[in-house]
């Protein structure tokens, strides 16, 4: 069944009434309405392209966050193979809304760590939604410190609302947990790709995102808070998410401006999840080629790259 935004409800209803004619003449081989649902589908495609030409900060939010959006399991499993997971932090737990382990990309190994939501409730809730406790981004630290032992390149997957705020992840250090993380991105030795696939939201999202090179999803979202906890810290109001959106440039077009990313992953018309085989196929493209840019760099020199990127963060300004 297919999950249709706010935005979209009349597009709901145009794709509704063509399935309907098409289940009716299932019914009745008689009946043929091949003219009428034809016609159905191209008014379809025209307003789905028109609803997408020009998607406000606040729409795009809303196709991140979208039910049906791959995530990263989905990514894993299209574009990594022999992927073998490894869990723990060897310290507390192991905590699934992280997710990485060893694999081969494009027949080359490396070392995949990203955030997974779930895709239902069962699921979601194992995962926590994607964010993560201290234990998860001790996984990751543990994952990124062994690629870096045996030179191996890392790719994380973004994907978070944020890090859990719970008091259990308080009382294990979830500020130091993220900052030893994004700590240990900044002295890797290896080639680092980090691409935001959904949600990029707050250090949750940055502890996994201090890389070498930096892409996001044409529809994803990158941002220091979410637009309703901008707005109820701002307006003390959370229905003025629009606003909030609005102004913290958490588009992958504002913030290929700003020089905060390095590339715009193309989605298909609808979002990625209309899709998935297309936005596979485009991703594939843009780690392998960001991977390839940093080809022969020794360790200094990878380091001293990642570096220099984010010193100069925010000297770019919005055109």
């Amino acid at each position: 069944m297919t999950h249709y935004l706010e935005f979209e409800k009349a597009l709901a209803e145009i794709e509704g009434k063509a399935e309907e004619l098409r289940a009716l003449a299932r019914g009745n081989e008689e009946m043929d309405v091949g003219k009428e649902a034809e016609a159905l589908d191209k008014k379809a495609a025209s307003m789905l392209k028109d609803l997408y030409k020009g998607l406000d900060p606040w729409r795009k939010c809303q196709v991140a966050r979208h039910p049906d959006r791959p995530h990263c399991k989905d990514y894993i499993e299209a574009l990594f193979t022999e992927y073998t997971p490894l869990a723990g932090d060897r310290n507390f737990a192991d905590d699934h809304a992280v997710m990485g382990g060893l694999a081969r990309f494009e027949d080359a190994p490396v070392m995949v760590i990203g955030h997974e939501k779930g895709h239902d409730t069962k699921t979601r809730i194992e995962r926590n939604f994607g964010m993560a406790r201290p234990e998860g981004y001790r996984k990751a630290i543990r994952l990124m410190e062994m690629a870096d032992k045996f030179g191996l390149p890392v790719i994380t997957l973004v994907d978070t609302p944020g890090a859990y705020p719970g008091k259990g992840a308080e009382e294990r250090g979830q500020s130091e947990a993220i900052a030893r993380s994004t700590q240990t991105c900044l002295r890797l030795g290896v080639p680092m790709v980090s691409v935001i696939i959904g949600e990029g939201g707050s250090g949750g999202a940055v502890a996994f995102a201090t890389a070498n090179r930096i892409a996001m999803l044409e529809h994803s979202i990158y941002s220091v808070i979410s637009p309703e906890g901008c707005a109820s810290i701002l307006w003390k109001d959370s229905e003025k998410m629009r606003e909030a959106a609005e102004a913290l440039r958490l588009t992958a077009q504002d913030l290929s401006k700003l020089g905060v990313i390095d590339r715009i992953i193309p989605e298909p018309l609808g979002g990625a999840h209309r899709d998935r085989p297309s936005v596979t196929t485009n991703v594939r493209k843009t780690i392998k080629g960001l991977l390839e840019e940093m080809s022969g760099k020794n360790r200094k020199a990878l380091i001293n790259d990642r570096r220099k990127k984010f010193l100069a963060m925010g000297s770019k300004g919005l055109a």
